[in-house]
């Protein structure tokens, strides 16, 4: 089953009754419920939310990834779920354990996986491909020539129309604004999935930064970025220069989530994906697998 997005951005009392989320809307004094079973990713944003103690305990134990948003609407905190699965400490060890020969050949994998997306990205775009298809095919162990960051400045000069003369920052301008939300909605979801595999998002396979609770989702949603980057792709080929984030735009990147994407052949929602890959992480970890599973873009 597909879980929900749901996002909140007015006014509101959560609480729970009966297994239900019940939101009481404080302009209309709507009441309205929805299983929480049903949830994957809760969004707060709004500074007049109020949310009980009880409901968050129910989120986080359906294993419900919690992000809340500062007065500029940007997500800033993310909270999961401690104890998502039931071999927890077995693929914790797995996981610290690996080796850094095998942590290298996961990131080769996920670079290649990455920049592959990227070039499907450019030809649906109608740009030239194949300096990113051969970088690619080449990445070596560790990507130990970088040709993550060659393919990046290849393709971040060429994805967006001209008139926006796009620099990728992460204070930019628009799209920055819009990349950086839905990349929000994809960390935490990427995040959630780990947890629920049993591994600890904190240690990744290449991203290492003391200040940075999320490196190992760091690694992993590297390949569904390019995702995102279509969402924008679309939004911009329908307001052009006019970029600042509305309630459609915003509605267009909460069903990232849900949007099909092609993994081992199949077709599959991108939230039961990200699912796949980690899964295909811990056996990569237990010596039983030796390829992630990534989505293709096409």
């Amino acid at each position: 089953m597909i879980k929900r997005t749901l996002y909140f951005g007015n006014p509101a009392y959560l609480k729970t009754a009966n297994e239900q989320l019940v939101i009481e809307m404080h302009d209309s004094g709507e009441t309205k419920a929805a299983p929480i079973e049903d949830i994957g990713i809760l969004i707060l944003d709004h500074q007049q939310i109020t949310i009980t103690q009880a409901l968050l305990a129910k989120l986080l134990a359906n294993n419900t990834a919690v992000i809340t948003c500062d007065h500029t609407h940007h997500p800033t905190g993310l909270m999961l779920n401690l104890d998502g699965n039931t071999l927890q400490s077995q693929h914790f060890q797995a996981q610290l354990e690996a080796s850094a020969p095998l942590k290298k050949q996961l990131w080769q994998q996920t670079v290649a996986a990455k920049i592959q997306n990227q070039a499907a990205i450019l030809a649906i775009q109608r740009e030239e491909n194949k300096l990113l298809l051969n970088y690619a095919a080449n990445v070596k162990s560790g990507d130990s020539e970088n040709h993550e960051a060659q393919a990046a400045a290849y393709y971040w000069k060429r994805i967006f129309p001209d008139f926006l003369e796009f620099r990728r920052e992460r204070h930019g301008p628009p799209p920055n604004n819009l990349l950086n939300y839905g990349y929000a909605i994809l960390r935490a979801l990427v995040a959630r999935n780990l947890v629920a595999s049993g591994l600890l998002p904190t240690f990744g396979i290449h991203h290492r930064n003391q200040y940075n609770a999320y490196c190992l989702a760091d690694d992993i949603m590297e390949p569904y970025r390019p995702y995102v980057d279509k969402v924008v792709c679309h939004i911009i080929r329908g307001n052009g220069r006019f970029l600042e984030m509305t309630p459609t735009m915003k509605k267009d990147l909460l069903a990232i989530p849900a949007m099909d994407v092609i993994i081992d052949e199949q077709k599959s929602p991108l939230m039961n994906a990200v699912q796949r890959t980690t899964a295909s992480l811990v056996k990569c970890f237990e010596g039983k697998a030796r390829k992630l599973l990534y989505p293709v873009l096409q």
